[in-house]
Parts: C-alpha cells; structure tokens; sequence
C-alpha cells in the first residue's frame, strides 16, 4: 500500500512540473536574458566578476563584448586555484566537488567545478526528464519499482580537503531522497572505485528487484546487462525484469547499439528509449517526445548558452551566435555561461537544431572528435548513421568502434581506418564495408567528393577487433566504467595506433 501512495504522491508531483517546462518552451529568450542576469547577479562580487565590472552588465550585448571566450586550458590556473581552496573565484563561495571530466580517453582529466547552485540545476532537469516521459506515458508504473544505475567513483583530495570523480558519483553521493528511495543498488556499491567488482554486486542485488527504469551510458549498461544475462542463462531481460519500461540513456549515441538492445530485450515493443544530454559541465536536453531523435534544450536551469558556427571553431576571434540567432542544420559549437563559475566556455560538443520553436538539438560530434584530413569533414553523427544502415543491411550487430585517417604518403591517396568490433558479425565484411562506404558518401557531400575514383580518399580500411578490445585498452588506461567513452572518430592516429597495439595479430583487416 505505501508502494503505491509512494507512487502516486511522486507521479503528481512531477506532472505539475509540465507547465513550467512549456512555458519556457513559450518564452526561450525572455527565459535566457533573465539566467544570464541571475548569473551576473549571483558573481559580481568575487574575483571574476568585479574584473569584468558585472555590476555594470544588464544587456547580453555588454556581456558579449567584455568578457572573453575560454577553453579548458585558458582556465586551468584558474581552476587549481579553486582546487586549493580559494574563495570567490569564479563563483561565490568555496567548492568542493569537482567532476572529473572523462567524455573521452584523451589528454588529461578536467576539473570541472560543481557548485550547489549547479548540482541542484542537475536535480531539476532531473525531474523535468520524468516529467517530460509521465507526460507522454500518463499510465506509466516506473515508481512502482526500481531505478538501477550505472556510477562512477569519487576520491577525496587529502591536501586540499575537497574531492574529485565522475560527475554521476558526485550526483549520486549527493542525491536527494525523493530520488534516493527509488534508486538501487545502494550508494556504497554505486559508488564503488572497482569496476568489475562493482558489476557483482550490482548484478547480484538487482536481479531480485522489480526494476522498471534504467539509467546511464548506453554503452556501459550493455557490458552490465550482457553479463546479467549470461550469469543467469536467461534470454531476454524481460525474463528477469518483466515490468522493465524505459532506459534513459546519454554520453554515447545509441544508433550503434539499437540493433544489440533489440536482442537483449527481444524485441519487446514496451521498451522506451529516452535520450538525455547531460555532461560534466551541466545538464542540456532532454527528449521530449516518444520515438524521437532530437531533444529539447533546457533554458531555465543556471545555464546561458551562446553557439559558435563551426567553421569558425578555430578563428582567433570566432563568430558568436546567440539562441535567437541559430538557423536550423548547421553545426554549431556550444559555449556557456552556468552556476558552476563557466563563463563563455567552449564545451567541446557541436549541435545541430533541428526546430527553433521550441529550441531542440541533435548532438552532431565533438569539436575535436572528427576527421578532417582531406576537407572531408566527417562527424560522428554521420559515423553513426551510416553504422546502423551498414549492421541493418548485413544483419550484423556492432559493439565498439573507433576511426581515424591514413595520410596521403608517396603519392598514394589516403584513406579512413576503422576499428570494429561486433556483438554479431556480419557474414561479409567486404559487403559491410562497401554499405559503410556507400552510406558515408550518402550522409556527407565532402566525404563523397573526396572519394571520388579514390584520388583523394580510398575506400575504408576495417580491422575486425577481437572480442574485448576496446574493454581491454580502456581497461589498461585506468578508464573502466562511469561516463568514459571510446572516442568515436579522431583527426590523428593516436586512438588507431594505441588500440592496434594490443589487437591479436590474427585481426581480420579489410583494405
């Protein structure tokens, strides 16, 4: 009985949310002029606010003209100042959360800070992703079961008394009880640091629960839900969680893997699949309608959002964009300005808008994840896209990949090489890499001119990757489980080089 009032109160609770989210779908720049004057509000008086004059700041065009667009790196000194305990840096107060950023395996980790303001932005989308998927399932029964999710792990820095892990630890060891009380397993065991232990307990304690919601990267709850099943010799999921509903998923596109969830849950036509965009730097969209690929981009929780056309990512003085000056289909490169103390910072992800009315985006790529060494302009959503149509069309099933270039080398035109590894391989990797190819040159115009009777670029080069590759080497960089991600596709052959290293010399390469 206390199950189902639970239920009910929680599922009230949240429908109501509903009419605040369309009223800023209703008012999107009134919304944004107002968070970005809360945030000048809030900061005028520490160290960065007092020397770009926030107090003097009441129109966004002041603000666009005074202070300075950064990367991670312009601010890194900043940031290990605030890791040593200063105050009233960038934000008011003193942090002590930092989200270690990991969203690929490259480079060294960020410091991204967390403040309350911010981790209370993350809750708050939270709920309007419950929302968003009540509204659109108003018979749902989600809060009747259990919620399993997919954590990181945090470490306190003994020097400087504040701590450090993955953005999902950090949310997890803070997480309110409303959310608390639906979750499993347990804080001790989401927040364990080993990753394979961690995948025994949380196999172990799951199966007996009625788990009704899934949370976390898409690719990591395939490891987690693959072992479930063979450990208990079962299937299909729905053979051990009957009353399974959705799986809100982020971090990693799902195209890839849709064909492998399928399997998983035999085809079962309840499941949904709700895509969220949620990084270290804050909490972004959310999908907002069944079946969909877009999401809706959150503009009322703490975060001013500014777009940098992408041919234009790498100028000294780039073209700024605000909301109300986007066009749809272009690639744009984000930058913000949040209650965490980011101010104008260039977060790495380009979108795409896909409606203007609302404000809604596909995540297209990473500025720095793409190939681009022939004025080919390969992004990973056109990766993804031709992946899917390729494993649907030799009925195959993909689990990892990874790609980067051959260079032009003593007149012999260059070429894309692509790491694979299946769940199911395809009968004919040939056929595979000609759909492969076929599809890229369909989805990119650049791509396929390049191609052209191979003068500039030759077909694709497929290593076949023995099962567990990519686990192996993530595993060998220390980058096991939480959000750290394969890096999709990359303009040099740093991922290619360090990932062929440990592949089986019996690999199964076509040229």
């Amino acid at each position: 009985m206390i199950k189902y009032i639970s239920n009910y109160i929680t599922y009230s609770f949240l429908k109501k949310r509903i009419k605040n989210i369309e009223l800023t779908m209703d008012y999107p720049i009134d919304i944004q002029n107002n968070v970005l004057n809360e945030l000048l509000l809030h900061a005028k008086n520490t160290e960065f606010g007092k020397k770009y004059r926030f107090n003097e700041i009441k129109k966004y065009k002041k603000f666009f003209e005074r202070v300075p667009i950064c990367k991670y790196s312009d601010i890194k000194p900043i940031i290990n100042r605030i890791r040593k305990g200063e105050k009233n840096i960038l934000w008011p107060g003193k942090i002590k959360w930092f989200a270690r950023s990991s969203g690929t395996t490259n480079t060294k980790s960020k410091y991204i800070p967390i403040t309350s303001q911010s981790m209370n932005s993350h809750y708050e989308s939270g709920k309007d992703m419950l929302s968003m998927y009540i509204h659109n399932h108003p018979k749902t029964k989600i809060f009747l079961g259990k919620a399993v999710r997919l954590g990181g792990s945090y470490t306190l820095h003994k020097k400087y008394n504040n701590f450090y892990g993955d953005l999902s630890s950090i949310l997890i060891k803070n997480l309110p009880f409303w959310a608390e009380i639906i979750c499993t397993p347990k804080k001790k065991i989401s927040l364990m640091s080993e990753w394979d232990k961690k995948l025994k307990n949380l196999i172990k304690i799951t199966v007996k629960q009625d788990v009704r919601i899934l949370l976390g990267v898409c690719s990591w709850l395939l490891i987690f839900l693959d072992r479930l099943l063979k450990i208990y010799n079962k299937k299909s999921i729905n053979d051990i969680w009957p009353n399974i509903e959705v799986i809100f998923h982020g971090g990693v596109s799902l195209n890839p893997y849709i064909l492998q969830y399928n399997k998983l849950f035999n085809n079962h036509k309840n499941i949904n699949y709700y895509n969220i965009y949620s990084a270290s730097e804050g909490f972004f969209a959310i999908q907002n309608e069944n079946k969909v690929e877009d999401l809706l981009l959150l503009l009322n929780h703490g975060i001013f959002y500014e777009f940098i056309p992408i041919e234009y990512i790498n100028d000294s003085n780039p073209k700024i964009l605000s909301i109300n000056e986007v066009k749809l289909n272009k690639n744009y490169a984000i930058v913000i300005s949040t209650n965490a103390g980011l101010w104008r910072y260039i977060v790495g992800d380009t979108v795409k808008f896909t409606n203007l009315s609302p404000y809604k985006i596909i995540i297209s790529g990473r500025t720095t994840q793409y190939i681009n060494c022939f004025g080919e302009e390969l992004i990973v959503e056109n990766a993804d896209k031709a992946l899917k149509k390729s494993c649907i069309e030799t009925n195959s099933i993909l689990q990892e990949y990874t790609a980067g270039p051959v260079y032009i080398n003593e007149g012999k035109s260059g070429s894309h090489e692509w790491i694979i590894e299946f769940k199911k391989h395809p009968k004919n990797i040939y056929n595979f890499r000609d759909i492969l190819d076929r599809e890229l040159q369909n989805l990119n115009s650049d791509y396929e001119i390049k191609r052209y009777k191979d003068i500039v670029l030759r077909p694709p080069i497929i290593h076949v990757a023995r099962n567990g590759l990519f686990y192996d080497w993530l595993k060998k960089k220390n980058r096991l489980g939480g959000q750290n991600k394969i890096p999709r596709l990359s303009n040099n052959r740093k991922y290619i080089n360090s990932i062929l290293k440990i592949q089986d010399k019996n690999k199964i390469t076509v040229n």
